[in-house]
């Protein structure tokens, strides 16, 4: 898999693809990840890429055409899956999205920032908005890096245990169940008996009852 993440803030993401398992996807050429810093796709002495929007209002808007100019480029490199912005006002990243976009060869990433990107680039380019949740951050840089961790993690020979990705929360529109390991007992609380007893049938069985439990308590809308 790979994914250009276009921002104007580029160094702010360094950090997380350098340590942990985005990093162990990296250097096992699982994944590639390439940065693209927008400015030099500005205009004049300053590489502009940003003006007041039409219409007046707070803020600076990002312009259509160094965007317009660094997608192209990018394209004519090579056929992506998605071209995906993330923005406050996208779908509501969810496991469903994240195991799709695993399945993808090539993705851009497109950071917002400032008041947001000109409408004429969504409707150029575009063809996935996102969100991380209801609330705003100062760019789109941090929700590239959630994005890129929720599905580089998922491609096969990541993870330690491939079987471990299966069975994390929502997977099955389920929350975990408890999870516990040594010492049996701690401070008088005990781990459950039937995690002890080597019926494994038996614990699987109270594993699921003890997700729909806390699903229920928690997050009932999954079970919807």
């Amino acid at each position: 898999m790979r994914i250009d993440i276009i921002s104007v803030l580029p160094e702010l993401m360094e950090s997380p693809f350098q340590t942990s398992i985005l990093k162990r996807a990296v250097d096992k050429g699982l994944a590639e990840v390439h940065f693209h810093h927008l400015r030099p796709f500005g205009f004049g002495k300053y590489r502009q890429i940003d003006d007041e929007p039409y219409g007046g209002g707070a803020g600076m808007v990002m312009m259509v055409e160094p965007l317009d100019r660094c997608i192209s480029e990018l394209k004519a490199q090579r056929n992506y899956d998605e071209v995906i912005y993330l923005t406050p006002d996208g779908e509501t990243l969810n496991q469903r999205t994240a195991n799709t976009l695993s399945i993808k060869n090539n993705l851009i990433f497109l950071c917002g920032h400032y008041k947001g990107i000109d409408q004429r680039v969504r409707e150029l380019h575009i063809t996935k908005e996102i969100s991380i949740g209801d609330y705003v951050l100062t760019g789109g840089e941090l929700a590239a890096c959630v994005l890129a961790d929720s599905v580089i993690r998922l491609l096969p020979g990541v993870l330690n245990d491939e079987q471990s990705a299966l069975t994390d929360s929502f997977q099955d529109n389920l929350l975990s169940p408890p999870i516990y390991t040594r010492p049996a007992e701690y401070k008088g609380l005990k781990v459950p008996d039937v995690l002890l007893s080597g019926n494994f049938g038996k614990i699987e069985e109270w594993r699921h009852d003890e997700a729909v439990r806390i699903t229920r308590e928690k997050r009932p809308d999954l079970l919807e």
